[in-house]
Formats: structure tokens, C-alpha cells, sequence
């Protein structure tokens, strides 16, 4: 039997709307408004004059949170013009509103959908779109301008703490046993160099910006940040990489062991030490120079970290790859590497990145965590058009990792998890907590050590992508690469 009130709804808004407009008709679930719905219903918006999303009823597939709290989700985005709770069939729905346009996701086309028959014998179409890609949402553009003067410097996402029970004092306990912890990192050492300019102006020759430099500060970076800040964070740490012969690698050994980790670092000559010199004025990076190189690891050296990670990784609890493809983690190692970790039960997580080099976080297969960006999700997979759900469940299929975080920026995270129970939330949205950021270097390396030390003991994906996401806002708020102490972490969540 129909259920009359929808019906009634939906003749309600159409009685509203001018004959000669055009009306564009989304549906779905909407458990949590993710950066992907939000592309979508930008993108349906832009089809006509007004957008009308029928929200599904209460016990349809994969419906986690209550209708109602859903709907006022949707009735908070701008681009929304009427909202309705769908519990008539869609047949009915579009027989009565015959919108011009009905929108869905780009992972249905090609599949038989129900609308289509209906709205092609009134003239109308449906469109197969998840939205731009590089789209950021209008709304949260708008409350950062209004709220950046009255906002605290770190925003606490309430929502997402009590959807999943999250309390502070758990967080502490969490915290408080990663000095149980013995972690293995494995990845590419980098010197992070920041050149701080004065800016004299435009050149009268040619139209270029004319500095000075005034100032130079040396960071360690790439994974041996990831391995100071698990140091730093209480755990018992052995990082292993490889370097040039020269003044970065000295540097770079020599803070290892200051920030209590503890260093095997192979000389390569075939290398320089990976250098990255960003060259800032007035608090914003003006340029970037890498001094690298790519190829992959000799044989040799590959033999030779090998029979060092086996001689030491024997008692280890967390296994980290921080990957940052400049050849050091050849494929070979990181096959017999998980194979090994997966006979002595250590956990696994990994991060690839992928900004000007090109990496693949699928070859980290059966992870704990993996933590790439959208770009690097999306380019394991292939996949440029899919709406962010759809990304996540392909590249977590394609790796089998436990969980993901698919990492947006200033938009936050999406989490997703395949260790829930059916009356649990698989996907999550926590929002950035910092939305003054000083410096972005840095933040995924410092969320993605958090994580997993939370993780590794014993905390819920939730609370592990909490402390994480609070890890990385006290990262932002600075200029350059510190390891994270624990009483920093501990202050940052009380605040």
C-alpha cells in the first residue's frame, strides 16, 4: 500500500514550482553528507531551476541513521530546493513531479534503472554524473568566511563524537599505552629545507619576483618524520631508509637519533639524500626545488635492508610503509615484507604518495590502514568520474585493507571501515579540524602515525581517525616538521 503522505509531499512542491520550470530530481540514502554528495547535488542543481532529493525511508538497504536526521542533513545544503522522506515507490514519485532531469551517481549507468523508462515517455532525462571532481562545497566555503573571526583555532566535530560514542577519556587510555608499542617504519628519508625570503618586488627587466633569502631552517621529513613522531608519541621505534653520502644524510641521522628513534640507514652513492628546498615569504611558499633521484635501490642494498628488517622486526607490534616512491620500496620487498608480517601477526599499514611522483597504495595489499589522498584513490583505481563512495569501496576491494581514509583536504576525511557490524556505520565523514592551517606539509604523515598507533592498541577505527585527525591539526599549525610529543596530542584533545 502507498504511503499518501509522500504522495501528498510530493504534490505539495510540485503546486509550487511554475509550469514552465525545470526540475531536477535526486534520491538516495544520505547516511552522512560526504564531499561526494555534495558534488552531485552541485552538479544536479546546475542542471535546472530547481532540486528536489527524495530521501529513502528508514530500513532501505544500507540505511544507518534515522530518516529524519538525514533530511535535516539535506534540507542544510544550500543548492537543495525541496526535500522529502521517500517512502512511495520512485515510480510514483516521478509520475507526479516529472522532473525534466533525474541525476544519479556515474556508477549506474550502464545498469538498468527504473527511473529512466518513466521520465523518457514525458521527454525527460536521466544523467549520469557524480559531480566535478576538484569541486569543494559551496556551503563549507561560506560558514569558513562568516566563522573564521568568532571560530575557535580547532573546531570538535560533536556530531561525529556522539554518533560514535567517542569520550575523553578513553582517547587518554588509547593514548596513554602506546609506550607498549614496538613499530618497525620502512620508507623514503627525506630533508625537508625552508628558505625564509624577504620579498624585494618585481624585476624592471622582466616580470619576475625578486627575494632574499634571510633565513634557513633544516627539517627531517618523508618517513623519518612518520618514525620521530611515533618516537615522540611514547612508542619503542626502528626506522629504516636509505641516503646519499652528504650533508643531508648527516643531518637527517643525527635527528633520528635526537627524536629516540632508532636509524638504519644505508648509504646509496648512486643518490643524493632527498632534499626538498620550499623558498617562503610572508607566510606562503612561493616555490618548491626537489634535489632527488627516482631509480629503484640496487639489488645489494635491497639484500641488505632486508636482512636488517628481518633481524629486527621478529618482536615488532606495528609495521609502517611510508612510501613515497623515490625507488626504496621496491615491489619485491614489499611482497616478502607482508607475507613475513602477516606469519608473525604484525599489523600493517601503508601510505604511497602520489603529488609529483607517481605511486600505487593497492600494492599494499591486506593492510590494517591505508590512508591516501582522493587523487592517489583514485588514481590505484583508475577511476576519474565515480562519486567518492563508490572510490572507496573499489580501491578497499582492490587492496583489501581493513580501513581507509580518504583524505580531502580542507574538506577532511572520509573513513571507511569493513570491520563493523550491519547496525554500524561502514562510511564516515569527519570533517578538518583546523581551518586556519599555517603549513600543510606534513599533516598526512602525522594523522597516518596517530592512527595506527591507536589502532594498534586497540582503539576503534573512529576514535584511531579522531586522534589522528586532532595529531594533524597541531601539525598544520606550524612552520615546518616536528614530531608530535604525546603531551602536545593529550592538551590538543582536552582543548
Amino acid at each position: 500500500m502507498l504511503n499518501i503522505s509522500t504522495l501528498d509531499c510530493v504534490s505539495n512542491i510540485k503546486s509550487q514550482i511554475t509550469l514552465d520550470a525545470k526540475v531536477v530530481f535526486v534520491s538516495g540514502n544520505f547516511n552522512i553528507v560526504h564531499p561526494g554528495h555534495l558534488r552531485l547535488l552541485n552538479f544536479a542543481a546546475a542542471c535546472g531551476d530547481y532540486l528536489v532529493v527524495g530521501i529513502n525511508a528508514d530500513g532501505d538497504k544500507d540505511t544507518f541513521i534515522k530518516e529524519e536526521l538525514r533530511l535535516e542533513g539535506i534540507r542544510s545544503i544550500g543548492v537543495v530546493d525541496f526535500s522529502f522522506i521517500l517512502n512511495a515507490p520512485v515510480e510514483k514519485v516521478l509520475e507526479i513531479l516529472k522532473p525534466k532531469v533525474v541525476v544519479k551517481g556515474k556508477e549506474y549507468e550502464g545498469l538498468e534503472n527504473i527511473e529512466s523508462p518513466i521520465v523518457e515517455s514525458y521527454g525527460g532525462k536521466v544523467f549520469f554524473c557524480s559531480g566535478e571532481v576538484v569541486f569543494s562545497s559551496l556551503d563549507l566555503l561560506r560558514k569558513e568566511a562568516l566563522g573564521s573571526q568568532k571560530r575557535p583555532h580547532v573546531k570538535v566535530p560533536v556530531d561525529f563524537l556522539n554518533r560514535h560514542k567517542i569520550a575523553l577519556k578513553k582517547l587518554n587510555h588509547h593514548i596513554s599505552r602506546f609506550k607498549s608499542l614496538r613499530v618497525v617504519v620502512l620508507g623514503d628519508l627525506i630533508v625537508d629545507e625552508y628558505i625564509t625570503c624577504d620579498a624585494l618586488g618585481m624585476s624592471q627587466e622582466d616580470p619576475t619576483v625578486v627575494v632574499t633569502p634571510i633565513q634557513h631552517d633544516l627539517f627531517l621529513g618523508g618517513a623519518g618524520i612518520v618514525a620521530a613522531h611515533a618516537a615522540a608519541l611514547g612508542a619503542s621505534v626502528t626506522y629504516f631508509g636509505v641516503s646519499g653520502i652528504d650533508h643531508a644524510s648527516g643531518f637527517a641521522k643525527q635527528k633520528l637519533s635526537e627524536y629516540g628513534v632508532d636509524p638504519v640507514v644505508l648509504d646509496d652513492e648512486s643518490r643524493p639524500t632527498t632534499l626538498k628546498q620550499r623558498f617562503r615569504a610572508s607566510g606562503k611558499t612561493l616555490l618548491r626545488v626537489n634535489h632527488l633521484k627516482q631509480h629503484t635501490i640496487s639489488r645489494d642494498i635491497e639484500s641488505n635492508i632486508l636482512r636488517s628488517i628481518y633481524a629486527k622486526i621478529q618482536n615488532a607490534d606495528l609495521f609502517i610503509f611510508s612510501d613515497f616512491n623515490y625507488g626504496l620500496l621496491t615491489q619485491f620487498m614489499v611482497e616478502e615484507l607482508i607475507q613475513f608480517c602477516n606469519k608473525k601477526n604484525i599489523l600493517m599499514v601503508a601510505d604511497s604518495q602520489s603529488s609529483s611522483q607517481i605511486g600505487d597504495i593497492s600494492r599494499f595489499s591486506g593492510m590494517l590502514l591505508v590512508t591516501p589522498t582522493e587523487h592517489e584513490a583514485r588514481l590505484a583505481i583508475q577511476d576519474s568520474l565515480s562519486g567518492l563512495a563508490v572510490v572507496a569501496n573499489k580501491l578497499q576491494e582492490k587492496t583489501g585493507a581493513q580501513n581507509l581514509f580518504i583524505t580531502l583536504g580542507a574538506e577532511g576525511v572520509m573513513i571507511q571501515t569493513s570491520t563493523s557490524s550491519e547496525s554500524e556505520l561502514h562510511t564516515d565523514l569527519l570533517p578538518a579540524l583546523n581551518h586556519s592551517p599555517i603549513d600543510v606539509s606534513g599533516a598526512g604523515d602525522c594523522m597516518l602515525t596517530a592512527s595506527a598507533l591507536s589502532l594498534a592498541v586497540g582503539a576503534t577505527i573512529w576514535e584511531s581517525a579522531y586522534i589522528g585527525s586532532v595529531a594533524a591539526s597541531c601539525q598544520v599549525a606550524r612552520v615546518g616538521n616536528y614530531p608530535l610529543g604525546i603531551e602536545e596530542l593529550t592538551q590538543a584533545l582536552a582543548s
